[in-house]
């Protein structure tokens, strides 16, 4: 197949990409343009329009090639070649144009959009930097502090916007080839306009600075978004051709830092997570019914409806009914208000594709349901026996729970093969993750099906066995008994939170927690109570907090002390003399702890019960549980979760830990028979991604 050709048609001419499905800047694609060039140069056209057909322009790199060694032809070097002909070319963009495809587009002498395109220079996602002009092109077409926005965010711009800032010349209805035929008539007679023979930008000291320190605010100890920066500033005081070569030099530096294998890493773990058993077709879900207009429900709903689905919600009384159905509404009218929805559509599914009903019988004919009520074993099998009753044969009866046996659920119908776990993360409607819990007798398109779901809903899907907690909440209730440990045994809540933040991690423990609310962990510790081993350590001053009704944001005071002159939260000067108390009580004599050794501890415990949860079989592999706690648990991205944290930082360093750890505490501290024999004999987790032990 020919990806790229070149059409003459008289007095315009067409370089036409066909690499589907994204028209990827393959070797083969960057060859075709080189040539394509070439063959307008020799025709008698006197203006090209490039364009791509399919879905969209050129959206990045091929990811068939990341971590192979570079083909000639090199990006910088076909980008020169379009844009040091002597005839002009104009890029027609459709879709997503992004990184190499912005870059391509950057050299053409001109750039016109189709409404609806979106374009920017996302390299800084995956620990990289544009390296093909980005960096020298675009700040001499719209200046230095607009371009270090656009390259160290990474952001999607609309086409307006593009327009607005200088990035694009127009934007119009139609086709690209359409669009761009039209913009090439008005160059017939001009000639080629070059971005990179444009004045460069000044800034002054003041704001370059300024732009610096709000750089590296953001990137929060990420290196990539610095060193777009100063690559971009550094090869502005340059000679174009020098500044290339220092923009290129700064890539591949880039290229080798162990930033950009973890994000590479969390690139494909993320596309590795959630697939469609083989040969098996999902059932229908056009029709989803919701049980409980709760925060959790409600959540569920928008982004069902958002997906386009039908979606009928039950309520325990027409007050709570109507409640839920404002809540909901308010969340649309805040995506229309941000643009991600039209008013038309948000009044359309609002009015003909909702409605919310009181009784269970209004799901008599919905192909899918999810049930969001209380975290109680009996209320939830209470819930099924009744979609036992009502829904029709070969519904699916799916449940949110957080940390309960999906099978009890299960054996409570009459038909165990339709149920399914889906644990959405609250808020549903914006978190990207959905854990499918499997059941032991979840039928395989069921499974399907929750995959179809999860994609029309833009989740990353990621399948897990039936366990305490499942994935995430599991490995969360090994990390946070460790910080928990710590407390106990000398730190406090803010030393913790601060070693953790330091990590990375966008909040710790104890913040976290006073935002989902203590109750939530208090509940948690008085349903296992009965069974708790004598040798687990009980966090009693969270218990205390938790009893004096201290919940956390939602009550105003929790670790942290929250009102009007402190929003996101500040030390609470009663709490550490009360985690004092307990520790007397408890006969334990604090000691002191540093940040490091805090950190060592979180991670070493969430490593060692990932490994466990591998071990069992609850995971499929390491890759899917990177997936969980980078999209549900805020692990930093730029680190690529905890199993690629883990082979970088060294299996081995971490089982000595563990060791020394247990020697004070042996029950708290087993260590995981995989952890062990991977450490032992110079293996790695990411050995593992191929299913073989």
């Amino acid at each position: 197949m020919t990806v790229v050709t070149y059409e003459p048609a008289g007095e315009i001419g067409y370089i036409i990409v066909n690499n589907p499905p994204v028209n990827a800047l393959s070797a083969a694609v960057r060859k075709g343009l080189a040539d394509a060039v070439a063959a307008f140069t020799a025709d008698a056209a006197q203006v090209a329009v490039l364009y791509c057909e399919g879905r969209t322009f050129i959206a990045g790199a091929d990811i068939s090639e990341f971590g192979k060694p570079p083909v000639e032809p090199f990006l910088p070097d076909v980008i020169d070649a379009i844009e040091s002909s002597a005839k002009p070319i104009v890029a027609a963009l459709h879709g997503t144009v992004l990184g190499g495809g912005l870059e391509v587009a950057l050299g053409a002498h001109a750039r016109v959009a189709v409404a609806g395109t979106k374009v920017g220079l996302p390299e800084v996602t995956l620990g990289l930097m544009p390296g093909a002009g980005g960096t020298q092109r675009l700040p001499r077409a719209i200046g230095v502090e607009k371009a270090a926005e656009v390259i160290t965010s990474g952001r999607q711009l609309g086409a307006d916007e593009a327009v607005a800032m200088g990035i694009l010349d127009a934007v119009a209805d139609g086709d690209a080839r359409g669009v761009g035929t039209a913009e090439a008539r008005q160059w017939l007679t001009r000639a080629p306009r070059r971005l990179s023979e444009l004045p460069v930008p000044t800034i002054d000291t003041a704001a370059l600075d300024a732009l610096r320190a709000k750089v590296r605010n953001a990137a929060r100890g990420q290196v990539a978004q610095p060193r777009a920066l100063e690559a971009m500033i550094e090869g502005l005081t340059m000679p174009f051709a020098e500044g290339m070569k220092h923009e290129r030099k700064a890539f591949m530096d880039l290229m080798r830092t162990p930033e950009r294998a973890a994000l590479i890493h969390a690139f494909f773990a993320e596309r590795a997570s959630g697939t469609v058993p083989a040969g098996v077709t999902p059932r229908k879900f056009d029709r989803v019914g919701i049980i409980g207009g709760g925060t959790m429900g409600q959540g569920i709903a928008a982004s069902a409806l958002n997906a386009g689905l039908d979606v009928t919600l039950i309520e325990r009384d027409q007050a709570a009914a109507d409640k839920a159905a404002a809540a909901i509404g308010k969340m649309q009218d805040g995506a229309v208000k941000r643009g991600k929805l039209a008013q038309a559509d948000r009044d359309a599914m609002m009015t003909h594709r909702f409605r919310t009903a009181t009784d269970y019988a209004a799901l008599s004919d919905v192909d899918l349901v999810i049930e969001a009520v209380f975290e109680n074993m009996e209320v939830k099998q209470d819930v099924f026996r009744e979609l036992d009753r009502v829904c029709r044969p070969g519904a699916v009866l799916a449940t949110n729970t957080s940390y309960l046996d999906v099978n009890q659920i299960a054996q409570a119908t009459s038909r165990p093969a339709d149920v399914i776990g889906l644990h959405f993360f609250s808020p549903a409607n914006v978190m990207r993750l959905l854990e499918i819990i499997i059941a032991d007798a979840t039928a395989q398109d069921v499974l399907a099906t929750a995959f179809a779901l999860a994609k029309k809903m833009g989740k990353i899907a990621v399948p897990s066995g039936v366990c305490e907690g499942f994935i995430g909440n599991r490995i969360l209730s090994a990390y946070r008994t460790a910080a928990d440990y710590a407390i106990l045994d000398g730190a406090s809540p803010y030393q913790v939170d601060r070693a953790v933040t330091g990590f990375g991690f966008p909040m710790g423990p104890y913040q976290v927690g006073d935002l989902a609310g203590l109750d939530i962990g208090y509940a948690t510790r008085q349903r296992k109570a009965a069974t708790r081993d004598p040798r687990e350590r009980v966090p009693v001053f969270a218990d205390r907090l938790a009893e004096a009704g201290r919940l956390g944001r939602k009550t105003g005071r929790g670790d942290y002390i929250y009102d009007d002159q402190s929003p996101k939260g500040r030390p609470d000067p009663e709490l550490e003399p009360m985690v004092a108390e307990v520790r007397a009580e408890l006969g334990v004599t604090p000691r002191e702890f540093t940040d490091d050794e805090i950190r060592d501890r979180y991670m070493a415990a969430m490593v060692n019960e990932s490994a466990r949860i591998l071990d069992e079989q609850i995971a499929a592999k390491p890759s899917d549980i990177d997936a969980v706690l980078l999209h549900g648990y805020g692990f930093p991205r730029h680190k690529g979760g905890p199993m690629h944290w883990a082979d970088a930082y060294g299996l081995d360093r971490i089982v000595a830990n563990i060791r020394e750890y247990a020697k004070a505490d042996a029950y708290a501290w087993q260590l995981s028979p995989l952890l062990e024999r991977l450490a032992d004999t110079g293996g790695k987790f990411a050995d593992l991604n191929g299913g073989k032990k």
